[in-house]
């Protein structure tokens, strides 16, 4: 790649505290980071929106709220507290550009990086490992911990870039790592193999989207919970059976029937994905849009042998997978709309109303 003029300053949305969509402002005068040591300067070319934009910003992971996320999606929770807010419970430093999801180029390097990857097309690790305390489990989200993808550039560490061989497009590419690590992520942790019956909640969004395809991909029969307006889109996907949301489960599917429950949305139905699995199966989550507060009969836990499973951290391999998958063609992306920059507050309006299957794509730069 030939000589780029790196500019001082940058449009981009930032994040100026916990609360509703007035917290996020665009601006035009933001100073473009410098790559540090270990540290890649990415020019973004696309990025997403993701629940966890919406959660961080309205501070819906705090132990004070109990309720779903689009109760408080547009204006915030008044009972969330500041020091727990962000899904990792440790207080978020304001201002912060959110965007768990990139893809660019790299177009700088950090000390000790190799010049070579200048010119890189990349995606970067939503879920990365904690710089500071890199045992299993410690870890720091894109645009939560550090700056992220709504601006035209962004750093990360070299360690988490990934370059990506692929003809589709950046927006298409930006529509994979949050959504499709984090389907990924559920179902390695699950252990899904071929020819096991799974069931997808939360099934036209993001990651439940992206679930249907990487269960298919795996040789599992999915079945599919969403709503009936994207029936659809949802068996264009690749979904065996489909299910409308709020429908109870053992009208259409037999108890002890299902060997493996991917739930993003919990709520006041989640007894009901536990009378569906079968002896010895296992339920994972990585969501709980419709409430995070669940009954649980323990007796149905042990009697019929379940493991219960939480999904977030995700080993390296299950990025280096995904990279591979999407550059055999292995995996679409779902994109629904995309937006300029500027219209953030619109797209994650869109994200919350549900008007849309698949994914909502922020146009940073045009691709070239």
């Amino acid at each position: 790649m030939s000589h780029i003029d790196i500019p001082e300053t940058m449009t981009g949305v930032v994040l100026t505290g916990h609360g509703g969509l007035d917290k996020l402002e665009f601006r035009k005068n933001l100073n473009v980071p410098k790559a540090g040591a270990g540290e890649v300067l990415i020019k973004v070319g696309a990025s997403a929106i993701n629940n966890t934009d919406i959660n961080t910003r309205t501070g819906w992971y705090s132990k004070g709220v109990t309720t779903g996320t689009d109760q408080g999606a547009a204006g915030g929770f008044e009972t969330a507290n500041e020091e727990d807010g962000t899904w990792s419970g440790k207080p978020l430093s304001f201002p912060r550009i959110q965007g768990a999801d990139v893809c660019g180029t790299i177009i700088a390097v950090g000390e000790g990086v190799d010049r070579g990857r200048i010119g890189e097309r990349v995606l970067v690790r939503p879920m990365q490992q904690a710089p500071d305390n890199p045992s299993s489990y410690n870890l720091i989200t894109f645009g939560s911990e550090c700056n992220g993808g709504y601006a035209e550039y962004a750093v990360a560490r070299s360690s988490e870039v990934f370059a990506v061989n692929s003809t589709l497009s950046d927006a298409e590419l930006a529509s994979f790592p949050c959504a499709y690590s984090t389907a990924e992520g559920m179902l390695d942790r699950a252990g899904l193999e071929s020819g096991e019956r799974i069931v997808i909640t939360g099934a036209s969004g993001g990651v439940g989207s992206a679930a249907i395809q990487l269960a298919k991909r795996r040789g599992a029969e999915v079945i599919a919970i969403c709503g009936e307006s994207k029936f659809d889109e949802v068996r264009e996907l690749g979904a065996d059976q489909v299910i409308a949301r709020g429908q109870p489960l053992l009208d259409v599917l037999e108890k002890d029937s299902v060997h493996v429950v991917a739930d993003l949305v919990a709520g006041p139905q989640w007894p009901e994905l536990l009378d569906v699995l079968t002896r010895g199966g296992r339920y994972v989550a990585s969501g709980a849009i419709a409430g995070p507060m669940v009954e649980l009969d323990v007796r149905t836990l042990y009697l019929k042998d379940l493991t219960l499973l939480g999904s977030t951290w995700q080993p390296k391999q299950v990025f280096e997978n995904l990279i591979g998958y999407i550059e055999l063609d292995e995996i679409r992306p779902v994109v629904a709309k995309t937006y300029a920059l500027h219209d953030v507050l619109q797209a994650q309006k869109d994200f919350m109303a549900k008007r849309y299957a698949g994914k909502l794509v922020i146009q940073v730069s045009a691709q070239g």
